[in-house]
């Protein structure tokens, strides 16, 4: 019995390991994955936080990186901590949301197309730490 349990944690260990710093999961219909332990894929939003940047200055780097991107019928609906931006791309829906989570840290969620992109949501969020900086 001990070898079984030896040779399961030799395998479970290795697949960490061959896994690195890109990992994700799919549990029913669910899918979620980590990747460098900044970004956060889950059911087609990719998320990752500011940290540095107040709720309206980062709002405003989404607001500006949705134009220099050329979307177009951009909607927004702002609140005090939180609001939503939704677009269009390349004839793709885009919808942006951004979350106060504590002072100066920002929750900034990515979701293109219906199932979602994790490439052009990579875009969108490198237009926005851009305008941050």
């Amino acid at each position: 019995m001990p070898k079984k349990i030896f040779i399961a944690i030799a395998l479970l260990s290795t697949l960490v390991i061959a896994t690195g710093c890109n990992t994700s999961f799919q549990v029913g219909d669910k899918v979620m994955g980590i990747q460098s332990g900044r970004f956060f894929f889950t059911d087609g939003t990719l998320r990752t936080q500011y940290k540095g940047a107040s709720f309206d200055k980062t709002w405003g780097a989404c607001e500006k990186a949705l134009k220099d991107m050329k979307a177009l019928n951009i909607v927004k609906e702002k609140k005090i901590s939180s609001g939503t931006m939704e677009a269009v791309m390349e004839g793709e829906n885009v919808t942006i949301t951004v979350e106060y989570v504590e002072r100066d840290l920002m929750m900034v969620a990515v979701r293109i197309g219906v199932s979602g992109n994790n490439f052009a949501s990579s875009l969108v969020h490198k237009k926005i730490k851009e305008n941050l900086m």
